[in-house]
């Protein structure tokens, strides 16, 4: 079974696995986050409470234990600022990453610093042959991680993996960076 350290790090990005310790904290990211994401992401459209952070946490610890989805707060100067993650494609050599930020942290290069961290992470494992980065076209912002860091364009999907937000048009786009592209990186 695959395992990924609880914490990572690529200054000034610590990535830490979430505890319960987590819970007031991350609510208020969440909460002074969620018009920022709500136009992106699926679960963004009820407005968080202190029972479903704490459920999300539980279900993260879940997955970790499991081996499936490795779920990490990205934190700068010991605070978080956003949250990504690493998921197993079962049946696949391959992993997902996702990732967001709370909008103070937007555009100072920690999504693609927590990217490139669980990267060297996820390569460091040999049954990991790619990894994929997911966005709807309508989001260019979250294209920029995977293009910086050399992923390539694979494929344009409709419809698209997950149920479409507001702010999307339906239309997801998947990027693609092999074991190989990354150790020549």
């Amino acid at each position: 079974m695959a395992r990924l350290p609880a914490v990572l790090s690529k200054s000034p990005v610590v990535l830490r696995r979430s505890s319960a310790a987590d819970l007031d904290e991350l609510l208020r990211v969440i909460q002074e986050s969620i018009e920022h994401l709500r136009p992106w992401m699926a679960w963004a459209a009820e407005d968080p409470t202190p029972e479903t952070v704490r459920a999300h946490i539980a279900r993260c610890d879940e997955q970790w234990e499991g081996g499936v989805d490795f779920a990490y707060a990205i934190t700068v100067d010991g605070s978080i600022v956003g949250r990504c993650g690493a998921r197993f494609l079962a049946g696949t050599s391959g992993v997902e990453m996702g990732y967001w930020l709370h909008p103070g942290a937007v555009g100072r290069g920690f999504a693609t610093t927590a990217t490139e961290a669980m990267l060297a992470a996820v390569f460091a494992l040999p049954e990991v042959e790619w990894v994929e980065i997911v966005h709807d076209t309508a989001n260019p912002r979250s294209g920029a991680v995977p293009r910086r860091l050399g992923f390539r364009e694979v494929a344009r999907v409709s419809p698209p993996q997950e149920p479409i937000t507001p702010g999307e048009d339906g239309v997801d786009v998947r990027w693609r960076l092999t074991r190989a592209e990354f150790l020549a990186h």
